[in-house]
């Protein structure tokens, strides 16, 4: 059963940031068909602002899904998530564009995005915090890094189809029907994973909360505020570093490298899909480190490397030579997985089962509209600003440096059940 949690856990993972990552890997061929604009950066500064709409609708879903969750279960919920983002995603390898139906087009497009951001605001933590409740306790980091590391794999499937696509088609085919298919691959994919989350179960630890709860009237939101306040709060501080890193480096990089770096789309694709399958192999690595070493240790050791990093790594990004560009994303992804090997599971483990979906889905998922759904507008608007092609950089190292002195001069807690304080035993059973 284990096992097979963690593979529904992964593989719905997977399937879910599929959908929803899409979006970035498609920005400039969407920002033509609909954005339409003189402006190339104008157009695609209004796709990025479509792309951020789904993160501000985020921890609504988060708040729905992790209520719900808390009451009645962790699997249900991750059912009715996945089938409704692959429905989402369908829907917009249908979609007519700009020139077809005029305003409309870009209006049906954010409906498409607002209920994918709805749906992931429950995907994103509901999988953790299902494969964690089952995970051996000395092995929460790997197992959580391997369903987290799934979330970075969507990046090379859906830049290699892409990539396949416009490489094997007509430019004016792609531009026609051809960026539609990894869209409407959604749908088979979403029913897959909803077949193989079926062969799961809830966690004992979850059912014997709702045994106490049977009888009780009890408010998961409620107990979430009255109890979780600062540890929301260093969660949302937590988990915003992250944030930014992934999808800089799997919402914008794609782009970023095509508009500043003057490489090709198949370039670009190919760079960044080196560099997200290197996300996916490390990230674990990461997670089993922090089981070792603790979650704090990996936090600031992750948080100082992307503050020195940061800014080198966006200078050979944005260098022109696609040996660069490559070197440049490999390098920033070392440091994102470090990282990675504290936060993914400090942000679960640090709240009870009794309120664990609700505390986490909207802490996290607040930090990931804020700070993620805004990278890669912020990243094309301060490239537009100031006209320096690597100052996204600089905005990624100011982070680092905030989140680490937080880190290092508030009272964060270490939440590893055999390398923290008492209260960090508390928060895991």
């Amino acid at each position: 059963m284990k096992r097979r949690v963690l593979a529904g856990g992964s593989v719905g993972q997977f399937i879910e940031f599929y959908d929803f990552t899409l979006y970035g890997l498609s920005a400039v061929t969407l920002s033509s068909l609909f954005f339409p604009s003189q402006n190339t950066l104008a157009g695609l500064l209004a796709t990025f602002a479509t792309f951020g709409v789904a993160f501000f609708i985020r921890p609504l879903g988060g708040l729905f899904f992790g209520v719900l969750g808390d009451k009645v279960g962790r699997r249900k919920v991750l059912f009715i998530t996945l089938l409704t983002i692959g429905l989402a995603t369908f829907s917009i390898g249908l979609l007519p564009t700009y020139a077809q139906i005029g305003v409309f087009a870009p209006v049906l497009l954010v409906l498409c995005r607002l209920i994918q951001g709805f749906s992931a605001g429950g995907e994103s933590v509901g999988a953790p915090a299902f494969v964690f409740e089952h995970a051996p306790v000395n092995r929460r980091g790997f197992w959580l890094n391997i369903t987290l590391a799934a979330t970075a794999l969507p990046s090379v499937v859906g830049g290699t189809l892409i990539l396949v696509l416009s490489t094997t088609m007509e430019p004016e085919h792609f531009q026609a029907y051809g960026w539609r298919i990894p869209f409407l691959l959604a749908l088979p994919l979403a029913l897959f994973g909803l077949w193989i989350r079926a062969k799961t179960e809830e966690s004992e630890a979850f059912q014997e909360v709702l045994k106490k709860n049977e009888h009780k009237e009890y408010s998961p939101l409620q107990q979430t505020f009255a109890e979780n306040k600062l540890r929301m709060l260093q969660v949302i501080f937590v988990m915003a570093l992250t944030a930014m890193g992934f999808y800089f480096l799997s919402g914008y990089f794609v782009s970023y490298v095509q508009v500043t770096g003057n490489l090709s789309l198949e370039k670009s694709l190919a760079a960044n899909a080196l560099a997200m399958a290197s996300y996916a192999v490390l990230l674990p690595i990461g997670g089993r480190l922090g089981d070792r070493f603790g979650r704090k240790p990996m936090l600031i050791a992750g948080a100082a490397s992307l503050l020195v990093l940061s800014v080198p790594c966006f200078m050979l990004v944005t260098s022109g030579s696609l040996g660069l560009a490559i070197l440049g994303q490999l390098i920033f992804v070392v440091p994102m997985c470090v990282y990675g090997g504290g936060c993914y599971t400090f942000f679960v483990e640090i709240f009870t089962t009794k309120t664990r979906y609700t505390s986490s889905a909207i802490s996290y998922n607040v930090a990931y509209a804020i700070f993620g759904g805004t990278a890669p507008f912020v990243g094309t608007w301060l490239v537009s600003a100031t006209g320096i092609s690597m100052f996204p950089g600089f905005y990624m190292a100011a982070a680092a440096l905030v989140v680490l002195c937080l880190l290092l001069f508030t009272p964060v807690p270490e939440t590893h059940p055999l390398h923290g304080a008492n209260e960090a035993m508390k928060a895991t059973n």
